[in-house]
């Protein structure tokens, strides 16, 4: 039972029978922080042996990414600066997923406000949880393909270059370590795996 009356913000419970044993159970909680973006949580849970620990974590509402292909196989990438770790990153488009807004419906409008491209064809490559450990974020990766350019249509305070990039450019600079963005990393990897996306 929750002490505090907080309620609790993760997914609902997956936990088949077998993994019974490794689940931990939340007995309360309390929201630490609550910001434009973050919304900071801090847990009492009761562990598998029955001793009881504090877990911190975030609460987020998704997002997605989007692998935008050009009809000459060109991928679109963007380049922009993130302030928690002071530099530039190579990233795909991307961004959260609004109150009431479909992950799809997200991926076609932050590709036409951040690259300046609709597409005709979208399918879903896959999702991941980028930091298990302190985060319900999930991201929702998209492929996007028969792009046309509509121009873009930035965020107030958005700054970011656009460029296309071969697949082949695109891993060599991977393996130099200029591409560290785990869900760039991992939609390019899925991409060059030839991982069979799913019609959304």
């Amino acid at each position: 039972m929750i002490e505090d009356g907080i309620d609790d913000p993760r997914p609902p419970r997956r936990t088949p029978a077998n993994d019974a044993h490794l689940e931990e159970t939340r007995r309360s909680g309390t929201r630490v922080y609550e910001g434009a973006l973050l919304d900071v949580r801090r847990d009492t849970v009761t562990l598998p042996d029955g001793g009881t620990a504090i877990r911190e974590y975030i609460v987020h509402p998704g997002a997605v990414l989007i692998v935008p292909v050009l009809p000459d196989g060109m991928l679109v990438v963007e380049r922009q600066h993130r302030y928690p770790l002071n530099r530039v990153f190579i990233e795909f488009p991307a961004g959260k997923v609004d109150a009431g807004e479909t992950p799809l419906a997200t991926a076609q409008r932050e590709l036409r406000e951040e690259a300046g491209y609709a597409a005709s064809a979208w399918s879903r490559l896959g999702l991941i949880h980028p930091v298990v450990s302190y985060s319900t974020e999930a991201i929702e990766l998209y492929v996007a393909e028969d792009l046309t350019h509509v121009g873009r249509a930035l965020d107030d305070g958005e700054f970011l270059d656009v460029v296309a990039m071969s697949a082949e450019t695109l891993l060599a600079a991977l393996d130099r370590g200029e591409i560290t963005d785990a869900k760039t990393m991992l939609g390019l990897l899925l991409l060059a795996r030839g991982i069979a996306p799913l019609r959304a």
